[in-house]
This record gives structure tokens, sequence and C-alpha cells, in this order.
């Protein structure tokens, strides 16, 4: 570096390199300038000084810089080197890797530049080129831990062929160390290595080997508790089950509370001499159970037996109490659920619900605990004990049990009875913030989102320094379409009162999903889409972290994470989060290109004057707003440059409303970005294949049209959406003109070819396939809805036979043992759709009211239907009965659609009398 400067101006180019490492900036480009006064055209030179502009913010004259160095000396490996970190900077890892190649032509053994290039090798998942690197870097400096680990490493992550080479190289590593080896200050580091071993040795099927490896470097290994879970595993696998359940036994002695020791020391008890049959029973165990999920009742009470033996063992645990619910039945079960609850009845436990949800999945179970805490509640508050028991209980155990029906009958859909629980509830005790964040939840459920929005701002009034309280007030905002009273409780757990950039900055994807989804109900698609694709970009981002810890995992030894880490980014975007982000994005861009934006003379010829002022004056107040903190950002960009020279400037956003994302050009091939994400990343979801569908229909992809057809019919054939789809499709090319190029003769060959083999249409007509459909499904609603769509698209002129189809449905009780009330079979989320459809698709209004005034009667909470109890209905009788002042009352609310209206039970003013 430096060589062809003389020896002052060689120094000084080393002061460059040294300031840039330590982020000395301003240092490192005053020595750069005064090495240019003399050799202005040193591309050397120019090209670290280009480095370092990069980092002080300043790209474009960093870029031409670093481009003209590399012009003055195109064979110096260090120009090419630093080119290749300017690239890397802006995550151009493709041609950073590029630039580090040409630099190794020129210096083929510079140590600096191929570190460089094996961790964007990694990065960027090329693992042949990254053993071939990491390789030349073990061959170059073998006296390096760092080399050895890294090779060893790349072989593991290139192939599952190469895992026993990968073990080979950690032996010859232990091969160079000397017998005492490790010190004490590396015996953390030398361990995980020695756990990172015996795991490929398991890996790679050798586990005898591995066993006495664990067995003869366990003095060596750190880390007890994996050590003897590593051997436990092996010992399972080896088949030798007794000394397995042995091991067991001692890993419970040290945490009874740890589910995954208990199911498999009950694999241990439940297996025979069969190994197959020890497999299929570990899988079992880990939640991989059989199709009915049931034991035979020897297997039962041979169970029963073992948690009743170790619930003598281990008196305090909750998970040998809690484990034996989920496989008893009937009498058994109810006895042990009623020793289970009882003390967590008593001691008040809020999450009891959550902990005993998955058992309402198993057919009976829901019915049994509803008798059971019945039979609790009417003793309690009889002679305030349990019925078995002498003993009174304290006042609150009541108001836990009602806080539990509450929610029981909330998850089964008894929206009444759960509310007059949840009331009473807080009238025994109103200052119990849980009850009207259930009570919130109850309301959602129910379909009064406005209600349900007060009654969580309420709970979050209570407590203002919970923020778990404030998120859910927001999230229930926000599903009430109250975007910008969100925004503004939301703010009050951010940094700087900034709330759009600090949480985006802290990753809140769960606000930022449903701050889109209600900007996409509202029909803003230029805000919705800008939240959707700021999820994408966490994604992005968290992609992007992973780069730092290819070097500080080798370091470190934190190799059996550090696996587990990449093999996590491998599978990153099939996460739920990202998921929806995707969807919600493509529904914008089909959303957008079936309704495109109008050109400026037809917003002139179709807007009225008003609505042109209020266009003007909001675009007005953006400008200026967006010029004040531009402004702000001026002033203080000179105190807000650090010592290093990079300057600190707050980023402000230059599209708030999305507006720039509208005026995509096509907007189909940007919706296709995120559907071969989703295609690639979570091909087994239904949605995922349902919006292919959508979209290369309208790209008039006739194949992957038709591709998307047969995942769904794979997925689920029974689906509405699968039946839709299918015959949209084939409706959609008997349609299309005869083929006429090749290859629209050759697709249609290809569907002729294809047809015969899907069983809905074989040897049936569309309208065949669709009665037959409707006869399989007769009694739920959805298949009904999605046959009378079918047949309005097969022959709009049945469009009051398709009504009649929807019409003639019946919501029919679903049979259950319940106490009280009835469970009804139709969903709010259902019949909202089926309204929808006979709006906007079918388009008969009357028959879209008389759908709407059956719902009402069905869900009278519902303010989509304007049921008789919903905060609407209520909203408007008070509007009528009171008289409003023109300015406001004294007393009125501040923010009308916070839902302030809406009366419920437990108002704050009931502390104000509090004494304490």
């Amino acid at each position: 570096m430096g060589a062809s400067l003389p020896p002052k101006e060689a120094n000084l180019f080393k002061l460059i390199v040294k300031s840039y490492e330590t982020k000395q900036y301003k240092k490192g480009l005053k020595a750069a300038e005064a090495i240019l006064k003399k050799f202005p055209d040193h591309g050397e030179t120019l090209s670290m000084k280009g480095l370092t502009l990069n980092c002080m913010d300043r790209k474009s004259e960093a870029y031409e810089l670093v481009r003209l160095g590399l012009k003055n000396d195109v064979k110096s490996h260090v120009c090419w080197h630093v080119y290749g970190l300017l690239y890397r900077s802006d995550r151009e890892y493709r041609e950073a890797i590029k630039c580090y190649r040409n630099a190794l032509r020129i210096d083929p053994d510079n140590i600096e530049i191929l570190r460089d290039l094996s961790l964007l090798q990694a990065q960027m998942r090329d693992l042949t080129g990254f053993v071939e690197t990491r390789q030349q870097l073990l061959t170059l400096k073998p006296n390096h831990r760092m080399n050895w680990i890294g090779f060893a490493v790349a072989n593991h992550l290139c192939s599952k062929y190469f895992v026993a080479k990968a073990v080979e190289i950690l032996e010859a590593y232990e091969g160079t160390l000397e017998d005492d080896y490790p010190p004490d200050n590396e015996r953390c580091e030398h361990g995980e290595m020695l756990l990172y071993k015996i795991s490929l040795l398991e890996e790679c099927g050798f586990l005898e080997r591995a066993l006495e490896e664990l067995h003869k470097k366990e003095p060596k290994i750190v880390d007890k508790l994996v050590s003897k879970e590593q051997e436990v595993s092996l010992l399972v696998k080896l088949g030798r089950l007794e000394e397995g359940a042995n091991h067991y036994k001692a890993l419970l002695a040290m945490n009874p509370d740890n589910y995954r020791s208990i199911l498999c020391l009950l694999c241990f008890f439940m297996l025979e001499d069969s190994l197959l049959q020890y497999y299929e029973s570990l899988q079992k165990c880990f939640g991989l159970y059989s199709e009915n999920g049931k034991y035979s009742s020897d297997e039962i009470d041979r169970l029963d037996a073992l948690y009743k033996s170790l619930a003598e063992q281990f008196t305090w645990s909750s998970a040998v109490k809690r484990i034996p619910l989920d496989f008893l039945q009937g009498d058994k079960f109810c006895a042990a659920a009623a020793n289970y609850i009882k003390p967590l009845l008593t001691k008040g436990v809020p999450s009891l619900f959550s902990d005993l949800s998955p058992l309402y999945d198993q057919p009976g179970k829901a019915d049994i605990l509803e008798q059971l805490i019945l039979e609790l509640e009417h003793s309690i508050s009889g002679d305030g004990r349990y019925p078995d028991r002498t003993e009174k209980e304290p006042p609150s155990t009541l108001l836990w049990i009602l806080f539990f029906l509450a929610q029981h009958y909330d998850r089964r859909g008894q929206y009444d009875i759960a509310l007059s629980k949840i009331d009473e509830a807080i009238q025994h005790t109103p200052t119990v913030i849980d009850l009207y964040s259930v009570k919130s939840r109850i309301l959602k459920h129910a379909g009064d989102l406005v209600a349900a929005a007060s009654l969580a701002d309420e709970a979050r009034c209570m407590d203002l320094a919970d923020r778990y309280i404030n998120s859910e007030s927001v999230k229930r905002m926000l599903q009430a379409d109250q975007v910008a009273l969100a925004e503004k409780i939301a703010v009050l757990f951010t940094k700087d009162g900034d709330q759009h950039n600090n949480l985006h900055d802290m990753q809140c994807m769960w606000y930022e999903l449903a701050s889109g989804e209600s900007y996409f109900r509202q029909g803003d698609l230029g805000r919705a889409l800008k939240k959707f694709l700021a999820v994408e970009k966490h994604y992005a981002d968290i992609t992007e972290d992973q780069f730092d810890f290819h070097s500080y995992c080798l370091r470190k030894m934190t190799l059996r994470a550090y696996v587990d880490m990449l093999r996590f980014q491998d599978r990153l975007h099939s996460h739920a989060y990202f998921h929806k982000a995707a969807a919600g994005a493509i529904r914008c861009y089909l959303k957008l290109y079936d309704s495109p934006l109008n050109s400026p003379a037809e917003v002139e010829d179709n807007t009225s004057k008003a609505t042109q002022k209020k266009k003007m004056k909001k675009q007005r107040k953006a400008e200026r707003a967006k010029k004040e903190a531009e402004e702000k950002n001026e002033g203080s960009s000179a105190s807000g440059t650090s010592k290093s020279g990079k300057r600190h400037i707050k980023p402000v956003d230059p599209d708030p409303y999305g507006e720039k994302l509208l005026k995509t050009d096509d907007p189909l091939s940007e919706a296709t970005k995120y559907l071969k994400l989703l295609q690639k990343n979570s091909s087994d979801s239904l949605e995922t294949h349902l919006l292919s569908f959508e979209v290369n229909m309208r790209k008039q992809k006739i194949l992957l049209a038709f591709q998307a057809v047969k995942q769904l019919l794979r997925l689920d054939a029974d689906n509405p959406d699968s039946h839709c789809c299918l015959i949209k499709f084939f409706h959609k090319v008997s349609s299309m003109p005869a083929p006429v190029s090749d290859a629209e003769k050759l697709v249609w060959s290809v569907l002729e070819a294809e047809r015969p083999s899907i069983s809905q249409l074989h040897e049936k007509t569309l309208s065949e396939a669709n009665k037959i459909f409707l006869g399989n499904h007769e009694d739920s609603l959805m298949h009904r809805a999605a046959v009378a769509e079918m047949l309005y698209t097969l022959d709009p002129t049945k469009k009051l036979e398709a009504v009649k189809i929807i019409e003639d449905s019946s919501n029919k009780i679903v049979p259950t043992n319940g106490a009280l009330g009835s469970v009804m079979e139709w969903k709010l989320k259902d019949c909202i759709a089926v309204h929808k459809l006979l709006d906007n698709v079918l388009i008969d209004t009357d028959a879209a009211l008389r759908w709407k005034v059956r719902c009402a009667e069905y869900f009278p909470y519902s303010i989509y239907f304007e049921g008789s109890r919903s905060s609407a209905v209520n909203n408007s009788l008070n509007n009528l009965d009171t008289e409003t002042p023109l300015n406001g009352g004294a007393n009125g609310p501040d923010i009308i659609q916070s839902g302030n209206a809406f009366t419920s039970n437990g108002k704050l003013e009931a502390f104000k009398n509090l004494k304490i």
C-alpha cells in the first residue's frame, strides 16, 4: 500500500488507513488531501479518500473518487479492494465479490481480501466458493485457530456429504494442540468447539463414536447441561433406553418444569423393545400425533400411573399436573383438571385460560371444563368454599372464576353470556385492568370494534406506564380504523415524540401490519403499500444483520448457534409477518391494477371544486411541513456532526403518503416480485396460490394460473376458494378465441391433456361440477356462497337462483353439552363476506339488505350489520335523544371516533372515591 510514494507520503498513507480503521475520518481526509497536493493522480490515495468520504455520508463524491483512483491505477489490489468495500457498504454484494476477485488476481495471497471475500460468500450462500476461500486462508495461515474452525464450518454448510470432512478438520486442529490446552481464559470457546464436533458426529450417524468422544472430553466441556442433553440424545438414538430414562430423571431433578424432559421420559415409559415404535412415539411426544390424536385405554392408564409417581416426586412442579390433561378422558380428566385449576383460581393467575385453551381442540373437554367451572362458581357464590373443602376461599376467587368463564364463552362464540360474566366480574372488583382488556377482546370478536377500542383505551388509562396495555389499545384502534388516534397513543412510548421513525426503527411490525390493513380497508392504497413494504424492508435488514456474525461467531466459537442462525435465515421469509406483508402488498397492487389512478385531465373533469380545494390545501400543508423539516435539518447539520466527521441528519420521509408507490407503471410486475417470495417460502399456504391465480389471470399467463389451480386442489380441493378458482379458470379458457400461434396451440394442448386428470371435471361440464360441489357441501354457508358466485359467473341470467342458494342457507346450532345458551355455526367474518358478495358481485341491493337484517339478529353487537346492541346503534339513539351544543358541550368528548360515547361497565369514575 502506498509503495509508489516517497517515505513521508507513504507514512501519511498508512495514517489514512489507520484513521479509517479507528473511524477518525476527518484526520484521514486531511492526510489524503496532503498527499494529493503533491500527487493528485495517485490512485490508491484517491480510493482511500473516497472510502473515507463514504463513511461521512458523501456517497456521490466517494464513488467518483474511487472510480477515478481505479482508472489511474487499475493494477492496484488496494483500489479494487476499496471498490469492493464501497459496494459492500451499499449491500451490492455480487459487485463487491467481483471487485475482490479482481484484487486477488493481482495479489492472490492477501489475507484481508480473502477474509472479506469469505464473509461475502457466506452471506450470499456461495458455499462452494466459501470452502475454497477458507481452505486458502488455512493454507496461508495455519497457526490461526479461526482459519481451522472456518474451514470446518464451511464444509459443514456446503453439503451433508462434507460433514465427515468437517469432523476430520476439527480432529486435525485438535492434533495441533498441547495436552494441557485450553488455558482458563479459553475453556468456554474450546468446550463449544467440542460440542460442535460431537453434534457433527451425531449428524453423520457416528453415534457410538460421538458418545465415546463426549465421555472422553467431558472434563473440558464447560456447559454441563448441554453436555447431559447431548448424551441422553445419543443414548436414545442408540436404543439404550434405560440409561436414557435415568439421565432424563436426573435432568428432571434439575428442572421439573421442563416440558421437553418430561415428554421424552414419557417416550421411554411408553416404548417397547422395537426401535421403530420408539421413533413413532418420539414424534408423538414432540407434537406429531396420530390422525385421531388419541391413546388406547391401556396407554392412558400407564401414563396416568407415570405422572402420579412424578407428581409425588416433584410436588412443586406444575408441568406434571398440566401434561396429563392432554391425554386423560372423562372422569379422570375432570378430576385432574379440578386438581390443577383450583389452586390457580385461588392464587389468581390471569393466564389460566391461555394455558388450558389447547384443550378446546379436543372433543368433549370444553364441555367438561364448563361444567366444572360452573360448579365451582355456584359453590363459591353460595358458601364461599369449594365443594370438597371446608376452609373458605378469598373473595378474589369468585372474580377469577368469572374471568375464566367470560373467556370460555368468548371462545365458544356465546358473546352474550361472556359479556354478562365479565360485567359481573367488573362489578365485583372494578380495579382489575385485565377485566377491561378481556371485555374489549370479547366485543372485538362480537363485531363491535369501536366499543372494543373504547374499552381497551379505558384499560390503558388505568395504568399509563404499562406498555403492553398501551400496545393492545393501539391495536384495537387500528382494527376500528381509528388510525389517527392510534398514532397519538403509540407515540406515548416512543422516543422524542416521533412515532413514525421510532416505530419503524424499532421494527414494530405488528403496528405496521395493522396500520397497513386499516389503510387498505379505507381505500388508502398509498399508505397501505408504504406500511406493508416497510415490513418487507425489516426482513431485508434482518437478513443483512447476519453479516457481522460471520466473523464474530467464528472468533467466539459459538458454532452451534451460528449454524442454527444461518439455517433460520434461510427460512426467514416463511415467517407469518412477512407472509402477511407480502400478501397485503400484492392485494394493493391488484386493486391498483383493477382501478388505476386517473390522469390529471380526468381528475379536473370528474372532481368537484370542493374536493380539489381540499386536496390542494392538504398538499400545501404537506409541502410546508416538509420544507420546515428540511430547514430544521439544515440548521442542525453543523451541530449534528460528530468528531469523526460523520453527519447525523434526521431523515425526512420524502413520500409520507405513499404517492410515489402508486405511480408505478406496471403494478402486476411489482406484485410478481413478492409473489415469487411467497411461492418460494410459503408454498404450503392456500393464500399464496390464490394470489398467484389472481395475478397470473390478470397477466394472461394461462399455464401459471393453471399451476396455481392445481396447487390449490392439492392443498385443499374442498375449499370454496379452490372451487371458485377452478371454475373461473376453465370458464375463462372456454371464452378465449381459438389458438393461432404455435405457442397458443401448445398451451391449449397442455390444458386439454390435463383436464381429464382433474377429478372434479372428469366427464362433467362446469355447471354439473358446480352442482355436485353444492350437493357435497350443502350445509356450509361459504360453500353455498361459492356455488352461487360461480353460477352467476357461468350464467348471469341465473342471478335470482344464485341469490336463492345463499338465502336458503340455515344457521344451525352446533351440538354441545353446554349448560348455558347455544353456539351457532355461522361466523361473523363469513357473513360479512357473503354480504359483500351479494352487494358487490351479484349486485342485488334488496338481497343484500335482507341478508343484513337477518345477520343483525344473529350478531347483535356487530357494527357492520348495525346490530341492536352495537355501539353504532346506541350512539345514533343517543344522538337523537340528546341535543348537542353547536361548539360541543363542556363534558363532551374531544375525539368522537374514539368511541367514548359507548356506555360500558367499569368507568374510571369508580376510582375517585378509593383511598389507599
